[in-house]
């Protein structure tokens, strides 16, 4: 049945356009900007897509772009959708289905987190090269259809080392402030405690997130590269650091820094696409 609505998703997207994507970009909190710099060859509404769920979250746009950035072929999710909104996870994941057979092989995938690491500071990026996941569900969860991937993926190198490479080297000439860490989901959507941050910085996390990794493991089963960057729009650790914090801060600081996702992002992508 999952498999007949992605088809079904797929042929709609065909409909309104025949551009064939070989990007995927999925677009967080306060990220949404980078949607601006794609040429866009289509628009389409989640809520036209069949089997499409609807964001709800303050700042995400809804939207399915489709177009060019950085000279490269892409489809762009501008506002994702959260386990915590109540959709199950096959249907926080369907996009990333429909995108792997709209012809995408590479996803990017950006968020804004809290920091458990005392080197960074808001603002930073983050490149994910592990994650932890301690979400309650699994997008994978329950029967397998080999036409979307196999039974057991394995998760060895889930996160694409060579885009790391490329984005550390990148960000390097750009003098943005970057580093390489392990991502911790949980299912929020509350903030976690100062118990918890300290509980995801002593087993080995360097942010906190509420989501890419449900997307992740989709993508890794579907086959695609996978690249993450994650935004730190708070600090949870160490404990003396923590200030209450709300989506406005959130969003605002992840406006401020979104001009260097956009720089990186644009230039990874001239590069791949070569």
């Amino acid at each position: 049945m999952l498999y007949d609505q992605i088809q079904e998703a797929v042929r709609y997207i065909r409909q309104r356009t025949d551009f064939k994507p070989a990007f995927g970009l999925v677009l967080g909190t306060g990220l949404s900007g980078l949607a601006e710099e794609i040429e866009a060859v289509e628009f389409i509404d989640y809520q036209d897509i069949p089997h499409f769920p609807v964001s709800t979250v303050q700042s995400h746009r809804g939207q399915l772009i489709l177009g060019t950035l950085g000279g490269a072929p892409v489809v762009a999710m501008a506002g994702r959708f959260h386990y915590y909104e109540g959709y199950t996870m096959q249907q926080v994941t369907f996009p990333i289905r429909v995108m792997k057979f709209l012809g995408v092989e590479r996803l990017l995938l950006s968020n804004a987190v809290g920091s458990l690491n005392p080197d960074y500071e808001i603002g930073d990026l983050v490149f994910v090269k592990d994650h932890i996941n301690l979400m309650p569900e699994n997008p994978l969860r329950g029967p397998n259809d080999e036409r979307l991937g196999v039974r057991f993926p394995d998760l060895l190198h889930t996160y694409d080392r060579g885009m790391i490479e490329l984005a550390k080297s990148i960000a390097g000439s750009l003098g943005i402030r970057s580093h390489t860490g392990v991502l911790t989901v949980l299912p929020g959507p509350n903030l976690e405690t100062p118990a918890e941050y300290a509980f995801l910085h002593r087993i080995g996390g360097d942010l906190a997130g509420m989501s890419v990794v449900p997307e992740a493991l989709v993508a890794k089963h579907s086959e695609m590269k996978i690249f993450a960057v994650s935004i730190v729009t708070d600090l949870g650790y160490p404990p003396e650091v923590l200030r209450e914090t709300s989506l406005e801060d959130v969003i605002e600081a992840a406006n401020k820094a979104e001009p260097k996702l956009r720089q990186l992002v644009v230039k990874m992508l001239a590069e791949l696409h070569r």
